[in-house]
């Protein structure tokens, strides 16, 4: 997973796309930023509200810092009852079920 590819997944777990950032911040959004710092790349995490920036966290790896993003809010979305357990007995689209 890459900036790049990290909304699609996000989408896909039933995250708003207005809820997320990637490259420039916004507020009311996780943002997913690059960065420079002592002239080596980061990618910073954070929330953004009213200009400022909450839960906030920097890593060196960008598959890092979007795996840290993808788990926090699918996390969210599994407490609010939008994912949860995969019923053992349903069949994923052009899949096998997950009983055999």
């Amino acid at each position: 997973m890459n900036a790049e590819s990290v909304t699609g997944w996000l989408e896909a777990m039933g995250v708003p796309p207005q809820v997320v950032s990637v490259g420039a911040e916004a507020d009311d959004a996780w943002c997913l930023l690059r960065e420079e710092v002592d002239g080596r790349p980061a990618w910073e995490v954070f929330w953004r509200e009213q200009g400022n920036r909450y839960d906030w966290a920097r890593f060196s790896s960008e598959q890092v810092a979007c795996f840290y993003l993808f788990g926090r809010l699918t996390w969210t979305q599994a407490l609010r009852g939008v994912v949860g357990p995969v019923d053992p007995t349903s069949t994923p689209p052009g899949g096998t079920s997950v009983q055999q």
